[in-house]
């Protein structure tokens, strides 16, 4: 059997996985506004983030995020606690940010983003956790000048995320793939076969290799797997 995208598509959804940024990311930190948590995602999916990582204890938080249209374009990964969201950044080899107005904290634009990245983002309200601050490498401000010393959380994730990307554009980086192939033909099977990507999930089929024209290369015995009904 032979299923296959559309080459118009095939292209489209190669280039974007070209300028993804596997080195750059957020994380939530108890972030609970749905529509907070929707802004910073369409914006990560804008400026090129391939996956953001989320700190919750609640299930219904869970739910807002999967419910979430830009998930087939960016992944998310989730934490139990903030110590282990930024041991894993920092396992990675990234420099952690935190926005939280501080009399340490230095402006935004003094960051080199070029660098592999985490921004964490607090909770709306009360903001980042001690915790967070303090296992950081860097707490960082918008400057503001007016009455209102705090911005909307996506307001701030937005401003941080197109320097970022205006930096790592300067310097090249979104000029040569940095994803591996296989987070890539994940992404490839999801947004070009979204069916199929949900029905191999829900047998837990394994997913097939995507060729250079967007065609599924798979053997018989994948193709019955797939449309066995049980």
């Amino acid at each position: 059997m032979n299923q296959s995208m559309s080459m118009e598509r095939y292209t489209c959804i190669r280039q974007l996985l070209k300028m993804r940024q596997a080195d750059l990311t957020v994380c939530f930190e108890q972030v609970t506004n749905a529509h907070n948590v929707s802004a910073v995602i369409r914006t990560c999916d804008a400026v090129g983030v391939h996956k953001v990582h989320a700190v919750w204890n609640e299930a219904e938080n869970l739910r807002k995020c999967t419910a979430m249209g830009s998930d087939v374009w960016v992944k998310t990964q989730l934490h139990s606690t903030i110590q282990q969201a930024i041991g894993h950044f920092k396992e990675q080899g990234m420099q952690v940010l935190v926005t939280h107005l501080h009399d340490d904290a230095c402006d935004f634009r003094d960051i080199d983003y070029t660098k592999p990245t985490a921004v964490l983002l607090g909770q709306e309200k009360t903001g980042a956790t001690p915790d967070a601050i303090a296992l950081a490498d860097h707490s960082i401000v918008v400057p503001m000048v007016g009455m209102v010393q705090s911005l909307n959380v996506s307001v701030a994730a937005a401003i941080v995320l197109y320097e970022a990307q205006g930096q790592r554009k300067a310097a090249g980086m979104y000029e040569t793939q940095s994803l591996d192939e296989r987070e890539c033909q994940i992404t490839l099977f999801k947004g070009g076969f979204p069916v199929l990507f949900k029905e191999c999930q829900r047998r837990h089929l394994p997913f097939p290799y995507i060729d250079e024209v967007g065609h599924i290369q798979a053997d018989e015995s994948w193709w019955k797997a797939l449309q066995f009904s049980k």
